[in-house]
């Protein structure tokens, strides 16, 4: 998998920059957008083999970007690459058309791995503890985020919660499995 044409998507100027010359080391053209906008703009102007997709772009979702982009490229294979996964995101991520969903921190050489692979790996094992109550709480919150299209509003609704507590549980990094 040498020579393809990567699209990075990522709102972090430092991480999109070191992920961008990892992947040319690699031998890679790789191009850079930091918000949704733009890479749809480069996605049509462009012949691009894959991309990596953050989750959370500034105020918008990675989700949102993932059917324009395979309309603009209907080849383009998608990974969508966050530090706040959840099993709702990730579903729905491959449900929208991503190839692979990879929680950060992920390695140059992981994420070149999760793009090159056509199909699942039934080899994965399940994990050998149940999650932990916090991290149901975190898939929970996430789950009806997904449902709620991203309003916290009508999501702290359906959560009967205040909508300020949800800010600051999503503020929060994902508790870890």
């Amino acid at each position: 998998m040498t020579g393809w044409r990567i699209l990075v998507v990522d709102d972090d100027l430092v991480f999109a920059k070191a992920l961008e010359q990892a992947l040319h080391r690699r031998g890679h053209q790789v191009v850079v957008a930091h918000d949704g906008e733009t890479a749809l703009v480069l996605a049509a102007a462009g012949d691009f083999a894959a991309a990596v997709l953050d989750l959370r772009l500034a105020a918008d979702s990675g989700l949102r970007l993932i059917a324009p982009l395979k309309a603009a490229c209907p080849a383009l294979r998608i990974l969508l690459l966050t530090g706040y996964a959840s099993i709702a995101t990730a579903v729905e991520a491959i449900k929208l058309g991503a190839v692979h969903y990879l929680a950060k921190p992920a390695g140059v050489e992981e994420i070149l791995a999760a793009l090159g692979r056509a199909e699942g790996d039934a080899a994965v094992r399940p994990a050998d503890e149940p999650m932990s109550v916090d991290r149901l709480e975190w898939e929970y919150i996430q789950k009806v985020l997904v449902e709620n299209d991203g309003n916290l509003s009508a999501t702290a609704r359906a959560l009967k919660m205040h909508r300020r507590t949800l800010q600051r549980k999503l503020a929060k990094r994902p508790v870890k499995e």
